[in-house]
């Protein structure tokens, strides 16, 4: 995308960048966290745990922004042309498939 589109175009997430910006404080106190529990050698069960639930709200934030993608830059993409319809699509199944390798 060139950069003058990219000004004129506006981000799906930024009607909720606030929002995202409070889970990601929240997951990163969820990752200092962690660390704290490695550095005082609690159990290993407990650290996995706040693993786990630190991985979901990861993933909660990446299906808020795929879904954001998806409802806006695509949308977007698809009122421009087909051809940049079909570029957003690919960024999208892209992204998908490095989340669900991850």
């Amino acid at each position: 995308m060139s950069e003058s589109a990219t000004a004129e175009h506006q981000h799906g997430y930024i009607q909720r960048k606030d929002e995202y910006l409070r889970r990601l404080r929240r997951i990163e106190g969820q990752a200092r966290g962690l660390q704290r529990m490695v550095e005082e050698e609690q159990y290993c069960i407990d650290i996995l745990t706040q693993v786990a639930a630190m991985t979901k709200a990861l993933q909660a934030v990446s299906l808020g922004l795929v879904e954001e993608h998806l409802t806006h830059c695509v949308v977007d993409a698809a009122r421009s042309s087909d051809e940049a319809a079909q570029e957003k699509i690919a960024e999208a199944v892209d992204a998908i498939s490095r989340l669900v390798k991850s």
